[in-house]
């Protein structure tokens, strides 16, 4: 698997993004996936609004989570059925505004549609990335928060293992996976590398994204018990 960083200029708020990635990678291979910084792809939806103070930053995280539990360093909230900090809301690199997630399954598909047309290729993925942290591991990685075009899990139970033992319970989280191999080369602060090309990726192309097969379900999840330990999720009556 080949994954190369693509070096840009700053992104402004309201661009077209299709036609910024194309200045920058205008042609790709077939079976490419190509990783996008989920900052430009707020910036190009004009996902913003002005810093007015902590209070209103805090009435934001609240409105665009689904659950939130204030801590010491952040708010840890539950967005479109997953863990992150603040909502993934956002003020860093952003000149004096947060920048607030939008629709990403829906950007993803948009510029794959786009992408696809301009680039003469059938089978191209798009994943947007967002960092986020592991629990009790130093350092961000990263997750997808969209993507189109490929299958984002692998589902591995009932095959073998190396001595015959039929998988149980294995799946593999192919978004999340390319979206980290992406952000581990775009960086987090001055690199102006909003853009990554994945290029040899074992994943499936598909014409159809199913935004909800990332998705586990609260009552087979291994965390779920210490989730609602924090009443960051309460038990189902």
């Amino acid at each position: 698997m080949n994954v190369t960083p693509v070096h840009t200029e700053l992104f402004k708020e309201g661009a077209d993004l299709p036609a910024f990635i194309l200045r920058f990678a205008p042609n790709v291979e077939e079976n490419t996936v190509l990783a996008v910084s989920s900052k430009v792809v707020a910036l190009w939806k004009n996902n913003t609004v002005p810093y007015e103070s902590w209070v209103q930053k805090e009435r934001l995280i609240k409105q665009h989570s689904q659950a939130a539990l204030k801590t010491p360093l952040a708010w840890l909230t539950i967005k479109d059925g997953m863990i992150m900090t603040n909502a993934g809301i956002d003020e860093s690199n952003a000149k004096g505004k947060l920048i607030l997630l939008p629709d990403c399954y829906a950007a993803a598909d948009e510029l794959r549609t786009k992408l696809k047309q301009k680039w003469h290729v059938q089978n191209l993925g798009i994943v947007i990335t967002d960092s986020m942290i592991l629990p009790l591991r130093a350092g961000v990685v990263a997750a997808a928060v969209g993507y189109a075009g490929f299958k984002g899990v692998t589902d591995l139970r009932g095959k073998p293992d190396l001595f015959g033992r039929p998988l149980q319970t294995t799946l593999v989280d192919v978004a999340d996976s390319l979206a980290t191999s992406a952000a581990l080369v775009m960086g987090e602060a001055d690199e102006r590398c909003p853009l990554c090309m994945i290029e040899n990726a074992p994943v499936y192309f598909t014409e159809k994204t199913d935004r909800n097969e990332i998705k586990y379900p609260v009552q087979n999840d291994l965390y779920t018990p210490l989730l609602q330990a924090t009443k960051l999720i309460t038990k189902e009556k």
